[in-house]
């Protein structure tokens, strides 16, 4: 199989245009063979100065082909003369061997006496009377024709792909699946080893294999193989590299396209793709078919289609229904599928007997985070004793892919500094760069901004530092990053519930830096307008999602299934949406008197630490400590991570 569908990549290949030139040349060069050794087009003569030329003794030869054209040859004599300097020489400026000219006899009979009259006074040397075919002509004038088909069948090879299930080359492939079939044993090299973290996804998609594996252990009992999987979950925690790592442990063909691959522009494309597709799985079955963003082709049918007549996308999902599970469909094809939108995917798409199972990949948690460091760290040159466990507390709510991502910033960042190993503050450095984005030291700030960049950062801090429930501060900036003046970096608990005053606390703290803005000057700014739109989407999930809002009750407006987004109308009617609007009010002005409260309270710390940030731009936890003293609530996360 690795033969069949791993084709040397040192065989040499012959490109098409090059074929197609050679065609031309050899047509150009049976045109000119068969015309004559000649590369000068012979000169046209009329009856009048044939006559004339014949007169004079000025022609040697004479060829009449089929009784209709005459080549007429002159003698030395006559090339020396002016009348035919044109005639005399080819292109290579070389003495033209001739036919020097050409013309249309008339009646041949009456020419034929012409040119026994002529030989028999001595006028003419010798006159024949000769057949020809003319296939070379023909083949020169269908020359156009052919070269214009050649870059026809040139252009549809690329539009087609050059097909992907063998078929490569034809015309008419367009309709050819595009996915690439995978050998076990030679294309992948990851396996479950290479995916740190995902527990349980790994321990469902590792069932899979095993049916795959072993499928009479199951079938024996009278079970059936389940026809497929849907891997869920936010964008980068892992669906494809569980995949990848699938079709290296199960060791059966594996088939892998996007979504995308099936939409084309021709009408029908589609659904000929997910037959080709599921043809070739069943030939070299048992087999796994992966697609990836299947939202492209899987959204729900009926939605959204405005031109209102035949819509390509939905002949496509019906036919990938019917192969899943309908008449003449067989076992031993499993069908992976990766989305982080499965709210939009069809209904019938979800159901038992095509997708048997949905696995949700879902955001790593601290101990997970420490594995997923340890894979992407282990190419990195890096600094001993590194604290694995530290990293993972510092990247809350972080997916594989961002850890990913800090991993190699570390690295940048430590290349930059020229060091020769990436030590803990280059990470802290990534951590810092990906959430707030680069420092911009060189912006110009007047000392008034400043002093109320300071203020604002320092009463998120403050408030957050004496609110229980609110995430613990780790730093705090008033070096421009990104597109804010200043930032604050909290490390937040991670919580699998959230409760009220959970939330309420967060928003009060959010609400901070507008407070102190309001008691230190009296007046506000529009630096609050990222803290602002955080704390009214909060207070909108409280009082519309959650069902904490005591006026509002125990009722929640949000649509799981995503088909709410379809709708024109909101599922209240307008007298609970001036209640809604009133209870989002009242919370986050709750919350914003609230925090100036406490800052009223603390108004010499609040100035104290905005001092301090001014002086040095940046802040720490200890610095906040030194000011307020430890907070008696908070939690040790060392012994969460074992």
């Amino acid at each position: 199989m690795a033969k069949e569908n791993n084709p040397n990549p040192n065989k040499f290949k012959v490109s098409p245009w090059l074929i197609y030139t050679a065609i031309l040349f050899i047509f150009l060069f049976i045109s000119f063979i068969t015309g004559g050794s000649s590369l000068n087009e012979p000169g046209q003569l009329t009856s009048s100065k044939f006559n004339n030329y014949l007169e004079k003794g000025q022609i040697e030869k004479v060829i009449v082909y089929n009784k209709t054209e005459a080549e007429v040859f002159l003698n030395a004599a006559a090339l020396k003369d002016p009348a035919h300097k044109k005639v005399s020489k080819d292109v290579f400026d070389r003495p033209n061997k001739g036919p020097h000219y050409t013309f249309d006899i008339g009646n041949d009979q009456i020419f034929q006496n012409k040119l026994e009259k002529a030989v028999a006074e001595g006028k003419l040397k010798d006159f024949n009377f000769l057949a020809k075919s003319n296939w070379s002509d023909i083949l020169i004038s269908l020359l156009p024709i052919i070269i214009i088909i050649a870059v026809w069948i040139f252009i549809m090879r690329k539009m087609s792909g050059g097909g992907a299930g063998g078929g490569g080359g034809q015309i008419f492939n367009i309709g050819k699946s595009k996915a690439k079939l995978f050998d076990e044993k030679t294309d992948i090299k990851t396996t479950f080893k290479d995916v740190a973290g995902l527990e349980g996804a790994k321990e469902e998609i590792q069932e899979i294999v095993e049916f795959l594996k072993n499928p009479e252990k199951y079938t024996n009992l009278g079970g059936k193989i389940p026809k497929g999987a849907l891997l869920v979950g936010p964008p980068g925690t892992g669906k494809t590299l569980l995949a990848k790592a699938v079709a290296g442990e199960a060791q059966v063909p594996f088939f892998s396209l996007s979504g995308s691959d099936f939409v084309e522009m021709f009408v029908g494309v589609g659904a000929s793709r997910v037959r080709d597709l599921f043809k070739q799985a069943k030939e070299k079955s048992p087999a796994i078919i992966f697609i990836d963003e299947i939202d492209a082709v899987g959204r729900a049918r009926g939605k959204s289609n405005m031109s209102g007549g035949n819509d390509e996308r939905e002949n496509t999902l019906n036919q990938l229904l019917t192969e899943m599970d309908g008449f003449g469909t067989n076992s031993n094809v499993i069908v992976l599928a990766a989305t982080n939108r499965a709210d939009v995917l069809d209904k019938a798409l979800m159901r038992a007997g095509r997708f048997d199972r949905q696995i949700f990949v879902d955001l790593p948690d601290i101990r997970e985070r420490a594995e997923i460091f340890q894979v992407h760290l282990a190419p990195i040159k890096k600094v001993e004793g590194l604290d694995l466990d530290f990293l993972a507390k510092q990247t809350p709510g972080f997916s594989g892919a961002d850890i990913a991502n800090v991993c190699n910033e570390a690295a940048l960042i430590a290349a930059k500094y020229n060091k020769t190993a990436v030590d803990r503050q280059d990470f802290l450095d990534a951590v810092d760069r990906i959430i707030g984005g680069l420092e911009k030291k060189n912006k110009i700030i007047t000392p008034e901004e400043k002093r109320a960049i300071a203020i604002h950062e320092a009463g998120h801090a403050t408030v957050s530092w004496m609110l229980e429930h609110a995430a613990p501060l780790i730093k705090v900036t008033i070096v421009p990053r990104g597109q804010s003046l200043g930032a604050a970096w909290y490390l937040p608990e991670e919580r699998q519930i959230v409760r009220t005053d959970q939330m309420l606390d967060e928003m009060c703290a959010t609400m901070g830096g507008r407070a102190a803005e309001k008691v230190t000057f009296d007046r506000i700014s529009t630096g609050a307008l990222s803290d602002l739109e955080k704390v009214t989407r909060q207070a909108r999930a409280m009082v519309t999602i959650y069902g904490l809002n005591d006026k509002i009750g125990n009722v929640t407006y949000y649509d799981s299934s995503g088909q709410s987004e379809y709708n024109f109308s909101k599922p209240y009617s307008d007298d609970t949406a001036k209640i809604i609007d009133a209870e989002i009010s009242q919370l986050i002005e709750g919350q914003y008197k609230r925090a100036i409260d406490i800052l009223e309270e603390n108004k010499d710390k609040l100035n104290q630490l905005a001092d301090i940030l001014i002086e040095k731009e940046v802040i720490f936890k200890d610095d906040l400590e030194a000011i307020f003293g430890k907070r008696t609530w908070d939690k040790n996360l060392d012994e969460v991570v074992s």
